[in-house]
């Protein structure tokens, strides 16, 4: 057994890869890429065609973004944990950037010959979102889903600070507990709008509580539960249905429809569930090492699927059955975050690590 962390609990026994999270990344991936093609897409004058039974489902698979947060938390912090500093924001930049470039460059290119200037690209808002960075200057995204892509950096800058000054039980239950408080002060609404807006910039206390509480599983899962974390997670899961059920009647606003919250409630009910499964070790024995495959592909098919699926649907839509096309999109995504993982991802990782990891050479003399 390992030596004890500072409140004097010891770190139980780590597996080296945790297959049922590639499930579950697996599973969120599909459900925001059937959201898009099935029910937001044709609902929102994306895509020419329509899906009328199926969207009554897929209108709620926006919630994959939700379990994303939240494996998140969990496995960013897992990350972190017993890792220096630069070796953290190393692997995090490796993990990132290569397929996020290549999926930039693809939209662009597509946007601009084929998108029919539905999707607009100018060169300068290309090169910002290369950095991830462009939200800073208010630059659009060049697609739809790297809004959560901001969001992550953001967490990923708390993560670094909290490397910095070195990863603890005793610290991270300190930064939970601290974080919880300013996402319920910020939703309070008493602070003035400038502060408001600067505070909520670091805090984002829309989604703060799916972070939150993947960094209290991961806290269960290194040490096995205890009533601080647990007592974290179950506020976060309070505060997810309070705001899910807001957010919900907004995306119904939005496409004029109607987004059940009962359904809403239940999915977040089922992700905390099932996140807390993993973390108790209840699920280990469902693991298959082949979810680790698929689970790598979840990144490049989120970063490529939405605006190019859009623009072949609208190009392809009179040239075949509505359903045939839609499976074959799916199957081009599939095989394009093939691609981008096996000619990129593999080959340039470990080529991007060891520089940005090589140590500065000693000054002569």
């Amino acid at each position: 057994m390992s030596a004890p962390d500072r409140l004097g609990r010891h770190r139980l026994p780590q597996r080296t890869r945790l297959y049922e999270i590639d499930a579950l990344r697996i599973t969120a991936a599909v459900a925001v890429m059937i959201y898009h093609y099935v029910f937001s897409g044709p609902v929102g004058g994306s895509s020419p065609l329509r899906f009328a039974a199926a969207d009554e489902v897929a209108r709620f698979g926006y919630l994959g973004v939700d379990l994303f947060f939240v494996i998140s938390g969990f496995v960013v912090l897992l990350n972190a944990w017993d890792r220096r500093p630069r070796a953290f924001l190393v692997s995090r930049i490796v993990r990132l950037y290569p397929a996020f470039w290549v999926a930039v460059t693809i939209t662009a290119l597509v946007s601009i010959t084929l998108g029919m200037g539905r999707y607009p690209v100018t060169f300068v808002q290309y090169l910002a979102n290369l950095t991830m960075l462009n939200s800073l200057p208010d630059i659009p995204d060049i697609d739809v889903v790297y809004w959560t892509l901001w969001a992550e950096i953001r967490f990923y800058v708390l993560i670094f600070a909290l490397s910095w000054i070195g990863v603890t039980l005793g610290r991270v239950t300190a930064m939970l507990w601290g974080w919880l408080a300013l996402t319920f002060l910020l939703q309070s609404g008493v602070l003035p709008a400038p502060v408001h807006g600067l505070a909520d910039l670091v805090v984002q206390s829309q989604f703060s509580h799916y972070f939150i509480a993947g960094m209290a599983l991961c806290a269960i899962h290194r040490y096995g539960m205890s009533w601080q974390p647990g007592l974290i997670v179950a506020i976060c899961l309070g505060n997810a249905v309070h705001r899910g059920i807001e957010f919900a009647g907004k995306v119904g606003s939005r496409y004029h429809t109607d987004i059940a919250a009962g359904v809403v409630v239940a999915v977040i009910v089922a992700i905390f569930v099932a996140m807390t499964l993993v973390a108790l070790r209840v699920t280990h024995r469902l693991g298959r090492p082949w979810f680790a495959v698929a689970g790598a592909l979840t990144y490049p098919l989120y970063l490529v699927h939405a605006h190019v699926g859009f623009i072949l649907f609208t190009r392809l839509g009179d040239l075949a059955q509505p359903h045939l096309l839609l499976i074959g999109v799916m199957a081009l995504m599939g095989l394009l975050a093939y691609a981008i993982h096996t000619l990129v991802e593999r080959p340039l990782a470990p080529a991007l690590k060891r520089l940005l990891s090589a140590r500065e050479a000693p000054r002569p003399g």
